[in-house]
């Protein structure tokens, strides 16, 4: 009798889930014209409270009519930028480009001059959407200086000056929009210290959304109401779209605030929310603190993290919702796995769950092509109908992402049981995840060495309890110079947004090297884990 062989780590979600050819316009137009007067949007403002709100049938006729506008302004096919926390413009300007055939690209508005230069640039931005300040970045002011050294952005338009954003024309007509063209372009830091553009089409974003909504049971009408910002593929791609495809209110908060999000939850009568780990720890403690009525919160959707045990429960007892953890990349759209309602509560705290609809999901020897056996260490790697169209103006980088057989590589190390349930155990590249947000060190290092006092430096994710890791900078000073934090804390702040700046910093005199003399960061990590616990 020979010896049993391993079952190979793969597994797929691929029957009974297919993928619609639909637009995103296409989509907002048939739920307009089955449910026209369902509430659609509600602005969540920062004291808890609801201010403006739409219908379906408001929020096409305003997306229709500023389409047309921006179509009587832009080619279709270009591209434009929405730098902006979580407004109504922001989803009324993704319904509206779509519509009008442009791309919209997403910007984190906690960006400083030099990363929006770069995203401008490098994504060919011919009008820049924004608010003129958010949380004390004086976006309006940095938005000025640096449209005047980029030529090919035409337009820099206020989102909150109503006749500046509808524009002057609406009787523009609108273009024929394929389902494989793209929709937006999100940026993701990239290994190089240079983000990249990931390009994601209408089929690819409107289908993620809809398969990820029935995989955790999503009912008709359920009203959500989205914690995370629009920038990212969970607020406006899983939170909008998710929304429109189940035919409930989407009820975007400006920032998060774990009180004003459960005042939301009480009064506009919630169902559902997608977070990450920090914000569901906040809005446990807060409930204890101050009880609201939450009883019709059902699901809470967590990404970006594992969910220790405790917090599962204390999701449940104190908020009344199951929670429930995804995994996914903006490559993908971003779901590549999660959980399911009938999941029990070891799976949940334990694992990212099983493919995600219609997405194939395979565990890969990271040195070349073979599925290794269930339960051993692999890189993750997904294939699917989700997997973006390529990054922006970079084919290398895309073929290095997307191999000849299709596959996504995440650079995320996993295992996977024979029932299809995934596990993380690590990274092949050096990804920070910080609150649920992908840092890369290489974008932070770049920084810090144009600073005169660091002569090398390392950057590396540390343990933090708070938000899953924190940045830690190792730096080796140049000759005469002393670590001075504040200066170099200052000096990155300047140059980068505030979740990368590091939180640790320490001296070095020299480098833990390997045989080829690259630093082994793994061994600093494991020094500063040692010597603060």
């Amino acid at each position: 009798m020979g010896e049993v062989q391993p079952k190979p780590s793969m597994a797929d979600s691929l029957a009974g889930h297919d993928v619609h050819d639909v637009t995103i316009g296409g989509l907002l137009r048939e739920v307009a014209a089955r449910i026209p007067d369902t509430e659609a949007l509600v602005e969540g403002l920062p004291d808890g409270t609801a201010g403006r709100r739409w219908t379906f049938a408001e929020l096409l006729t305003d997306a229709d009519r500023l389409a047309r506008g921006l179509a009587a302004r832009f080619r279709p096919g270009e591209r434009i930028a929405v730098w902006a926390p979580n407004v109504p413009e922001w989803v009324l300007l993704e319904y509206a480009a779509a519509l009008a055939g442009l791309t919209t690209v997403t910007i984190n508005p906690s960006y400083q001059a030099r990363e929006l230069d770069y995203v401008l640039r490098q994504s060919n931005a011919a009008g820049l959407f924004l608010v003129r300040q958010f949380r004390g970045n004086p976006m309006g002011e940095i938005a000025q200086r640096v449209a005047a050294e980029i030529p090919a952005l035409r337009e820099v338009i206020d989102l909150q000056d109503e006749a500046a954003l509808y524009g002057k024309s609406s009787a523009a007509e609108l273009p024929e929009v394929g389902t494989t063209d793209p929709a937006q372009i999100q940026y993701t830091s990239g290994t190089t210290g240079f983000p990249k553009g990931v390009v994601l089409s209408h089929r690819n974003l409107a289908n993620n959304a809809r398969l990820f909504t029935q995989a955790i049971g999503i009912r008709p009408g359920e009203r959500l109401i989205g914690l995370t910002p629009l920038f990212h593929t969970i607020g406006c791609s899983l939170g909008v779209l998710g929304s429109l495809h189940v035919g409930g209110a989407y009820v975007p908060l400006l920032a998060f605030d774990p009180n004003a999000a459960l005042d939301l939850i009480e009064r506009e009568r919630i169902a559902w929310t997608i977070g990450v780990p920090t914000m569901a720890q906040a809005m446990v403690e807060a409930q204890r603190a101050n009880p609201r009525d939450l009883s019709t919160l059902r699901f809470f959707g967590a990404g970006g993290a594992m969910v220790p045990p405790e917090l599962v429960r204390a999701v449940r007892n104190e908020l009344g919702a199951d929670i429930c953890v995804a995994y996914g990349q903006t490559e993908s759209s971003p779901i590549i796995t999660c959980c399911r309602p009938e999941d029990d509560f070891e799976d949940i705290c334990t694992t990212i769950g099983r493919p995600a609809f219609a997405c194939e999901v395979g565990i890969f020897d990271p040195a070349g092509n073979e599925l290794v056996p269930c339960g051993a260490v692999g890189e993750i790697r997904a294939r699917s109908y989700a997997t973006m169209l390529g990054y922006n103006d970079d084919a290398a980088a895309t073929a290095e992402a997307v191999d000849a057989q299709g596959w996504l590589h995440t650079g995320d190390l996993g295992t996977m049981d024979e029932r299809g349930f995934v596990r993380i155990t690590g990274r092949v590249k050096e990804m920070i995840i910080r609150g649920g947000e992908n840092l890369f060190p290489a974008e932070i290092e770049n920084v810090l060495l144009e600073h005169p006092s660091v002569a090398e430096c390392a950057v590396v994710g540390v343990p933090c309890e708070r938000m899953g890791e924190a940045v830690a900078a190792f730096v080796r000073l140049a000759p005469g110079a002393s670590l001075d934090v504040e200066a170099l804390r200052a000096h990155c702040r300047s140059a980068i947004s505030p979740q990368k700046c590091p939180a640790h910093w320490q001296a070095v005199e020299s480098w833990p090297l390997t045989g080829s003399g690259k630093i082994r960061k793994f061994e600093l990590r494991d020094q500063w884990i040692a010597a603060n616990g």
